[in-house]
């Protein structure tokens, strides 16, 4: 049992439908543009301060100096350690 539309529904049904369109557009150029908050993994400055940690640690640098240096704290010094510690377990089980 099909609905018979005439012309005119069909042409307000395109007018709703363009103008949720148009309300989505705007929502989702809302969420393209926002501020992301929060610690960013691996952006410039994370990859910066670890790739600094790893050549401290592998000297022999404590943890606290390495803080010191990067001007962070420890909880993220640790941090940065479990994913070397990570990293240096995937590649030695290659």
């Amino acid at each position: 049992m099909e609905k018979t539309v005439t012309l005119e529904e069909a042409l307000k049904r395109i007018e709703e439908l363009e103008k949720e369109n148009a309300e989505l557009r705007e929502e989702l150029e809302y969420y393209r543009n926002r501020k992301l908050s929060g610690r960013q993994k691996h952006n410039a400055k994370w990859m910066a301060i670890y790739n600094d940690f790893v050549i401290g640690y592998e000297s022999g640098m404590t943890m606290v100096e390495i803080a010191k240096r990067n001007n962070v704290s420890e909880r993220t010094i640790y941090r940065y350690k479990a994913y070397y510690d990570k990293m240096r377990e995937e590649k030695d089980n290659e």
